[in-house]
This record gives structure tokens, C-alpha cells and sequence, in this order.
């Protein structure tokens, strides 16, 4: 039973448009985060290297960079 002054609420349309552009903004978002966490814990790997390499007493730690041969 509803009163005659009373209108029942109308659901949204315009929220299914929207829903898209954030689910794609949101896993833009999540790619990135993945990204960096990924280079983070590449970078850590590498300083913690240098880090067992200096603690040890060596004195050569640093990272040498060869060119590839090619035949």
C-alpha cells in the first residue's frame, strides 16, 4: 500500500556505463601496482647480493656488465 504522493523509486541507469570505465581504471591501477612490486623485489634481490658480497670482505662486489658473444 503506498500513498498517492509517494513515487516509487526509479533504479539508475546511467551506472552500468561507469561500471566499465572503473572496473578498466581499476586493473589499470592493479597492473601497475604488480609492476612495481615485481621491479621492488628485483631491486632487492640485487642489493641484497651486494650487501652478502661486502659483508663477506670482498672487495670486487660491484656488477660487471659483458657484451654477449655472437659467432
Amino acid at each position: 500500500m503506498t500513498d498517492e504522493g509517494e513515487e516509487k523509486p526509479k533504479p539508475r541507469e546511467d551506472e552500468g556505463g561507469n561500471r566499465g570505465i572503473e572496473n578498466a581504471v581499476m586493473l589499470g591501477f592493479f597492473v601497475v601496482l604488480v609492476a612495481a612490486g615485481i621491479w621492488l623485489l628485483g631491486t632487492m634481490a640485487d642489493v641484497r647480493k651486494a650487501q652478502d658480497c661486502a659483508a663477506q670482505g670482498r672487495r670486487n662486489c660491484a656488477t660487471i656488465d659483458a657484451p654477449e658473444r655472437t659467432r
